[in-house]
């Protein structure tokens, strides 16, 4: 009886874990312990050991443990249910025998009321446990909490400050297309660090991203396109080595500038020509993330620039964003930790044909890198 008494409650105990049950399992595997512990102390070290008076201290000391260890499992499972409530306290209660038997003045009516109802209770809680995490349906009533802890305010979780999908949902890719097309400032994922995007044919929503950012006016804002065929349809005035260049570097962390022209039109920057780039040139990258190219897929162009307030920082993880600029924001893409810690490298090639080209900002990609793609590309 003591060992399928301690076997059961060891398995239950197993069980209420693997439902992610922590208090149940920790206290059916130290029902379990006490139960066992307590059935052989009780009848073969009783009479095998002889506990007595220069023996005892050590019973005496583990059975004082048990008793502290379990008061804290009432407390808890006064929160949990009315079953586990009453097995602590029943294992109090026999605790206590288990203390009165290690000082030799245990009654036996008093022990043996005391074992029927740890064991009434503790087999229909094993039972209950067993069944519940077996067929993950509450087969058999354990009862409500007897306190009830009510969450506080500051507890909650107050509500994102804009809209907040994940990437990894098709109808959240679509919901940041849609507020982008009607024109709204969103913060979405890059294969660099997390940006700002606005639409290109709403320049009303470019200049919302220089008062979100505090940007100063001169400094451009580049251009995002999800391929270098979309660019060869526009047909601009680009040199079979800047093409080459380009093909080496599309797509990935560097952003040409290219000479500016009407042939932007054509690539899908309609309304938002006069304030992308400058007045002369502008940059334009090709994104090696899946989720951004989709996104620029069903918008057309982007208008690009990293998601921080202008002099801080770059924001690597959708939290960030949306803790410094979601109450500025319409969406915000969720896609976790960005690829890397900085921004894109940022190439001039207005006169490569004449004098190569210039870093104006190393980033993710090395500078030596870049001027080495370069010269293989110039060399054939």
């Amino acid at each position: 009886l003591i060992l399928i008494g301690g076997f059961v409650q060891l398995l239950a105990g197993f069980l209420a874990f693997r439902k992610y049950d922590h208090l149940g399992g920790a206290a059916f595997l130290t029902f379990s312990a006490l139960w066992s512990s307590y059935g052989a102390t009780r009848i073969i070290a009783g009479h095998l050991v002889n506990i007595g008076a220069g023996n005892r201290e050590g019973f005496t000391a583990g059975s004082i443990a048990f008793l502290v260890l379990n008061v804290f499992l009432i407390v808890l499972a006064s929160s949990f249910n009315v079953v586990l409530l009453c097995m602590t306290l029943a294992m109090e209660l026999l605790t206590i025998c288990f203390l009165l038997f290690t000082l030799e003045n245990l009654p036996l009516p008093f022990e043996i009321v005391m074992l029927i109802i740890f064991s009434t209770i503790c087999f229909y809680g094993a039972t209950a446990s067993l069944a519940n995490s077996m067929f993950g349906k509450d087969l058999m009533v354990m009862g409500p909490p007897l306190l009830a802890v009510e969450s506080s305010k500051k507890d909650t979780e107050d509500p994102p400050p804009c809209v907040c999908p994940k990437s990894h949902c098709t109808s959240g890719l679509r919901t940041i297309a849609d507020l982008l097309n009607t024109g709204a400032v969103c913060g979405v994922p890059t294969d660099t660090v997390y940006a700002l995007a606005a639409s290109c044919k709403h320049p009303q929503a470019i200049e919302k991203v220089y008062r979100i950012k505090d940007r100063p006016q001169e400094k451009p804002i580049c251009i995002f396109i999800s391929n270098l065929d979309q660019l060869r349809a526009a047909a601009p005035p680009i040199s079979p080595l800047l093409w080459e260049f380009m093909e080496n570097v599309y797509p990935g962390g560097i952003g040409c500038i290219i000479k500016k022209g009407e042939w932007l039109k054509k690539l899908g920057v309609g309304a938002g020509y006069s304030r992308v780039g400058t007045q002369d040139s502008i940059m334009i990258r090709v994104p090696d993330l899946t989720v951004l190219v989709h996104l620029i897929d069903m918008t057309g162009p982007l208008a690009i620039t990293s998601a921080n307030p202008s002099g801080e920082v770059d924001s690597t993880h959708h939290d960030m964003v949306i803790s410094r600029l979601g109450h500025k924001l319409e969406g915000v893409l969720c896609d976790g930790e960005s690829d890397e810690v900085v921004a894109s490298t940022v190439v001039n090639c207005t006169k490569i044909d004449e004098s190569g080209i210039t870093i104006v900002r190393e980033g993710c990609i090395p500078a030596g890198k870049v001027m080495q793609i370069f010269e293989s590309v110039k060399n054939r």
